[in-house]
């Protein structure tokens, strides 16, 4: 069946129910799987009225490679309790959907399951959905958790 799962992570509730997802489709399957966090690159500073408001990109470094850690924590621990085999992975990519479907093709990942928010209305179209990019643009078959 498949051989190789990615599956992509942001620390969510959301998040965690398709790693446990993905974790019993790897056992079952005979898979490994790879967990995968994307982090955005540091934010401009916003500027008003002479003052800066922003985080340091040292601070901003730090605060986002210690929530990818806990997120993929959560894989690892996800792919123990079920006997899978298990890597993770941390990237920092301007546009989360790319580097998840580049990491799939290079890795050799046969399916990708990750979560949807569910966002709907103005909130869907101003913040878009990585994983409806995911699932436009993926050549790798997608499974989407809710």
């Amino acid at each position: 069946m498949y051989k190789h799962i990615l599956v992509p992570t942001d620390g969510s509730t959301l998040s965690a129910k398709a790693i446990k997802t993905a974790a019993r489709l790897a056992k079952v399957s005979g898979a490994r799987l790879t967990g995968l966090s994307v982090m955005p690159p540091n934010p401009m500073p916003i500027y008003a009225e002479s003052v800066t408001y922003g985080i340091a990109p040292r601070n901003y470094k730090e605060i986002k490679e210690k929530a990818a850690k806990k997120a993929l924590a959560v894989v690892q621990i996800e792919a123990e309790t079920s006997g899978v085999e298990a890597k993770t992975l941390s990237l920092t990519a301007d546009q989360p959907w790319r580097a998840i479907i580049s990491t799939a093709r290079s890795k050799k990942c046969d399916l990708i399951v990750m979560a949807s928010h569910g966002r709907s209305g103005l909130s869907a179209l101003l913040l878009g959905s990585e994983t409806a990019k995911v699932l436009t643009h993926s050549k790798v078959p997608v499974l989407v958790c809710r």
